[in-house]
């Protein structure tokens, strides 16, 4: 089946729009029209050629998305043509340890850990191998992925919502929720407001959090965050400072979602004994983080988190019944929905700040 698809040919240079050809989905694999995909910083880092999944082009990128179920391969039994799906970066093998344990983010079946690092060939350009970022490649008409990473939703849930809760939604919310477990009444930090850190603070006001503190260079992102639930603001200078003026003691819990190291040593020391911080962000390689080692002896702990520790199929459809039941707020985390010809321009809009979350809709 031939689709356009925005293709990566070149690190550093846009995206350019091709015909390829997609594959039927083999034993296990679901082929879903892509509606709407949300534009992600991991996206951008691909582009720039730092991501370590994204090691030979030409590639397709794209991972947060919803879309229609086209058809199925032999064996699929969970979805059928017509379904509404949202499509998860992680679909668990389910029997690895690590699943048996109930540690799905962590699934290290071998399926899933091929598909991390683009997938079996299904999609060539020019008879070329062009891989898909994670498996999935949603700057695409169509995406060939994995049963497991299918999550139904109702067929009345708008696509361009319902695709940011694959990535930004339940990296966001799950760092709250399933990370930090944050408590009823605690103080929370959030550094960096994008579309990531507004649901952080998103999640933050679902678990009770009576002070959330937002941090970030740009005035027009705190506004954003004060919409969302933030119930104080700064631009960061001295962060454990000002955080003190403010919650005398430091926080109960801090989130990192900038991916800077000194950042994170900042909020890390911005939060109280026996306090939690988060690394939601995702840092640069090689690049260390200076921690105060003193401050570990008050029992403050230091956390890493991979796509909000999240169990897909779990956490999405909660998330989901949220956003219906209007305590989680999609629509104000979409600032443009663009046409795939324009996502080099959705690309440089993420890039500059200017915007929570671009939607490229079909």
């Amino acid at each position: 089946m031939l689709m356009r698809a925005a293709v990566l040919t070149e690190y550093g240079k846009p995206m350019e729009i091709h015909e390829a050809d997609i594959s039927d989905p083999g034993p296990g694999e679901v082929r879903v029209q892509v509606k709407a995909s949300g534009v992600c910083g991991s996206d951008l880092k691909a582009i720039d050629g730092k991501s370590p999944v994204v090691s030979r082009l030409p590639f397709i990128l794209g991972h947060e998305s919803a879309g229609i179920v086209e058809s199925v391969g032999a064996g699929v039994s969970a979805v059928k043509p017509g379904d509404h799906v949202v499509v998860s970066m992680s679909g668990p093998c389910g029997r690895c340890p690590a699943c048996g344990a109930g540690r799905f983010h962590l699934c290290s079946g071998p399926d899933r850990i091929a598909t991390i690092m683009g997938g079996p060939p299904r999609v060539h350009l020019d008879g070329v191998e062009t891989r898909r970022f994670i498996g999935i490649g949603s700057f695409a008409e169509y995406a060939v992925v994995r049963e497991a990473a299918c999550v139904k939703i109702a067929k009345d849930a708008p696509f361009d919502a319902m695709c940011l809760l694959a990535c930004g939604v339940i990296t966001g919310v799950g760092a709250v929720l399933n990370v930090a477990r944050v408590e009823h009444g605690a103080a929370v930090l959030v550094v960096g407001c994008g579309g990531v850190g507004l649901n952080v603070i998103q999640g933050a006001v679902l678990a009770g959090a009576t002070t959330i503190i937002a941090a970030d260079v740009a005035e027009q992102k705190l506004k954003l965050a004060e919409r969302f639930g933030a119930t104080h603001t700064l631009i960061p200078a001295d962060l454990p400072a000002q955080v003190a003026e403010i919650v005398r003691g430091g926080v109960d819990h801090a989130f990192d979602v900038t991916g800077v190291p000194g950042v994170l040593a900042s909020a890390f020391a911005a939060t109280a004994p026996g306090g939690t911080t988060v690394m939601v962000g995702s840092p640069p390689q090689g690049r260390p983080a200076q921690i105060e080692p003193g401050l570990l002896f008050a029992s403050r702990r230091l956390m890493g988190t991979q796509g909000g520790d999240s169990a897909p199929h779990r956490d999405l459809p909660m998330l989901a019944a949220l956003a219906q039941q209007g305590r989680l707020d999609l629509s104000g985390l979409i600032s443009e929905r663009l046409p795939l010809e324009r996502i080099n321009e959705a690309v440089e809009h993420t890039r500059q700040g200017a915007v929570a979350r671009t939607v490229i809709t079909f």
